[in-house]
């Protein structure tokens, strides 16, 4: 039997990412167009003709505008879980302000789709050895595992010594054991690969877009084969949407990360859905 991995959506639109968030602002959003239903179907009907499922960490502002969507893709049998509320960087909030986020969003889910939330992911990706005290926060609102630790060296996000594969994270902080009586809580952190004493990322996003496909899957088959390890993959609703609203005022480099190879996207994805097997993040943690 093949190994199985966990596919992961995060359901925001193209204005809400952190590349842009220096030139629109939250208070914003409402102005721009809203492209998210039409390219989560799309992705939707991808997944269906692949018969795979996955887990869609959904951003609260998003669940609230369109409680349908969040509806549609529970019962083609995929995982809701949450995203926050307003798609804010761990380290520009405080932690009254991210529980405060994670309470809003987890609940607004848990009413639309009548069940515990139990995975979060923060966005960005923006946890560092500075901010590890997010996981009391969500112990304390009831989650069970957590996907936002990278395992890699960025300016924005990162924590390079962390395990590269799924791990157990106390109350603290630190990792430990299920034995734990103050609580835990499971990590499965985003997918890298060691190259020359380095983590690469290698599973999703803008990495997925720009590294040739035969890199992204021999990367892939070591986890699976050589570590013996399920990966993680991501990838976000805009990444095949290359009709788009350009945004003009944001810096090149930017504008790089975020539009670079749009028209590959759904091609490769496709490739990955043929080449290995995937189910929920809950389902491969068994956590169901």
């Amino acid at each position: 039997m093949n190994q199985v991995n966990a596919l992961t959506i995060d359901i925001e639109d193209y204005f809400q990412v952190s590349n842009f968030s220096e030139v629109i602002t939250f208070s914003n959003w409402d102005k721009y167009e809203c492209r998210v239903e039409m390219n989560t179907e799309r992705i939707l009907n991808i997944l269906n003709d692949f018969d795979a499922k996955a887990t869609f960490f959904i951003l609260g502002w998003i669940a609230e505008r369109y409680p349908g969507l969040v509806k549609t893709i529970q019962q083609q049998g995929h995982e809701i879980a949450c995203h926050g509320y307003m798609h804010r960087s761990i380290h520009h909030q405080t932690e009254t302000e991210f529980k405060e986020d994670v309470k809003i969003s987890k609940k607004i889910l848990e009413d639309i789709v009548g069940e515990e939330i139990i995975g979060y992911r923060a966005p960005v990706y923006s946890i560092t050895r500075n901010s590890m005290w997010i996981f009391k926060v969500l112990i304390e609102e009831g989650f069970k595992y957590d996907s936002s630790i990278f395992p890699v060296r960025r300016y924005r996000y990162g924590t390079p010594n962390t395990p590269r594969f799924p791990y157990v994270i106390t109350l603290d902080g630190q990792p430990g054991s299920t034995d734990s009586t103050d609580g835990f809580i499971v990590e499965f952190p985003i997918t890298t690969i060691r190259v020359l004493g380095e983590n690469l990322p290698i599973a999703g996003g803008g990495y997925f877009r720009l590294f040739p496909y035969w890199f992204t899957k021999w990367s892939l088959k070591r986890i699976n084969i050589t570590e013996k390890n399920p990966f993680i993959f991501y990838i976000h609703p805009w990444e095949l949407d290359v009709d788009q609203p350009r945004i003009r005022s944001a810096s090149n480099l930017a504008k790089l990360r975020h539009y670079v190879n749009l028209n590959k996207t759904e091609d490769k994805l496709r490739r990955v859905l043929t080449d290995f097997d995937f189910s929920s993040v809950r389902e491969v943690l068994g956590l169901t």
